[in-house]
């Protein structure tokens, strides 16, 4: 048996006297090896160095190198981890959210020390299973630099309720709906009915009243005084906006059409502004959600439902005190009825004018408050998002006239919310469009319209 050890003998060995020894050869080396070294020493650095990443890619992890502040979530049910559930982490104009890993829990990195809620997204949860307790939870850093917030779930136990009591719950939240709806179409129908303008710029006009609502909290006032603010300003909005361009237009004689198609130039202006001044995700307001309470029977509403709904009704009953009991307001019905009489009549229709446009931007920036916790979030584009409906209930209700603007809005929030008992919720809307069409067909000047103001 040859070894190592005799082979390295022989090889020792002197050769015999006239062997002769063969010169030594090329060594044939490929010249492909050098470049294969190459090649996978680069592979193996680039997987080394995209292995801590692949360990953060995850998307539990989410701008955490950016920021020093960390919000740490924990997820689970029965004591285990529940991963792949969705966390969104949003407060002071910053939102940013992940995605649960196999240990249940997720880290945010937020930009400040200030208070954050964190939204549990649950339906990402496993089908049977639910939150307990409270969600959003707002958490505080306090002296630390990251923050807890733990998620409990528990069985999602559900009660099979019969067609009438969901009948019942959805036609109270079509009349919250309605009554936030109203506030905005009555603003609408006020200037059309005053000016003959179609605004389409009015769901910009919807989202400034809630961009303002945020911007004020975020300063530190109370949420009911920044609402306050909001609705100011959106007044001085509307009144702005007439002064600085309907105006003059109105004075040079231009026509409705193309100050139509003015305004729908000022909503995509208007629109990308304010995605440029707040970015492309949702804020929240404080209170958003909360606990549902039972009223009566089915019906279960939130203490923000009932807050905006008694809002709604004292600010249309005001609307409705204001055109039907003082001065102003029976010399805005006399310009919306006829302008040109009402101006030979001695009233001042510009002033008039002003006053609607003051009066719609408010109750338009109050909708924007409203709608901001009805859906729930404020987005730059949040305005156009009920813009369609805003027109469907002028105009089902009858194109200036601020009453049939109430009950068409009324008539499309629940229209809109019993819908979804046959129709899935992502089209709720396109039933209360199909109404508009069937109703326009027969009764073109809508419910409380007037023949000749049609055409």
């Amino acid at each position: 048996m040859t070894t190592i050890g005799s082979l390295r003998r022989r090889r020792s060995a002197p050769r015999a006297s006239g062997a002769s020894t063969p010169a030594p050869g090329p060594q044939h080396t490929s010249p492909w090896r050098g470049l294969w070294l190459i090649v996978v020493t680069f592979f193996v650095v680039i997987l080394q160095a995209a292995a801590p990443a692949t360990a953060q890619g995850d998307g539990s992890q989410v701008n955490v190198e950016e920021h020093d502040q960390n919000i740490v979530a924990n997820v689970r049910y029965n004591n285990e981890p529940v991963a792949e559930v969705r966390v969104v982490v949003s407060g002071g104009g910053y939102e940013a959210e992940a995605v649960t890993n196999e240990r249940g829990q997720v880290r945010i990195g937020v930009p400040t020390t200030d208070p954050y809620e964190v939204l549990l997204d649950e339906e990402t949860l496993p089908e049977g299973v639910t939150v307990e307790g409270e969600n959003p939870i707002t958490v505080a850093f306090g002296s630390q630099f990251f923050a807890p917030a733990n998620f409990f779930l528990g069985e999602d136990v559900r009660e099979t309720a019969s067609f009438m009591s969901q009948f019942i719950e959805r036609f109270f939240n079509g009349i919250n709906f309605g009554l936030m709806l109203a506030l905005a179409s009555i603003g609408l129908s006020l200037i059309f009915g005053t000016t003959g303008l179609t605004n389409f710029a009015h769901a910009e006009m919807v989202t400034f009243g809630a961009i303002i609502a945020l911007w004020m909290w975020n300063l530190g006032l109370p949420i009911l005084l920044a609402i306050v603010v909001a609705v100011i300003a959106s007044g001085l909005f509307g009144w702005s906006f007439d002064a600085a361009l309907w105006r003059p237009l109105r004075r040079r004689g231009i026509g409705l059409v193309q100050m139509m198609i003015l305004t729908i130039g000022a909503s995509l202006a208007g629109r990308y502004i304010f995605l440029i001044f707040i970015g492309g995700g949702t804020s929240q307001l404080p209170g958003t959600g909360g606990v549902r309470h039972q009223i009566f029977g089915p019906v279960k509403l939130s203490t923000v439902d009932m807050v905006s709904m008694g809002l709604s009704l004292l600010v249309l009953l005001a609307v409705s005190y204001w055109l039907l009991r003082t001065r102003i307001g029976k010399a805005t019905r006399a310009v919306a009825d006829n302008r040109q009489l009402a101006s030979a009549s001695g009233i001042d229709v510009e002033s008039v004018t002003r006053i609607v446009w003051v009066i719609g931007g408010a109750l338009a920036g109050l909708s924007g408050v409203l709608w901001a916790y009805f859906r729930p979030g404020i987005k730059w584009d949040m305005g156009v998002q009920i813009l369609l409906l805003i027109f469907a209930a002028v105009v089902l209700g009858g194109l200036g006239t601020a009453f049939g603007a109430l009950i068409g809005s009324l008539v499309i929030g629940i229209l809109v919310e019993v819908s979804t008992l046959w129709i899935p919720s992502d089209i709720k809307y396109v039933g209360a469009l199909g109404v508009l069409v069937i109703v326009l067909l027969f009764r073109p000047q809508g419910l409380l319209g007037r023949r000749e103001r049609v055409g």
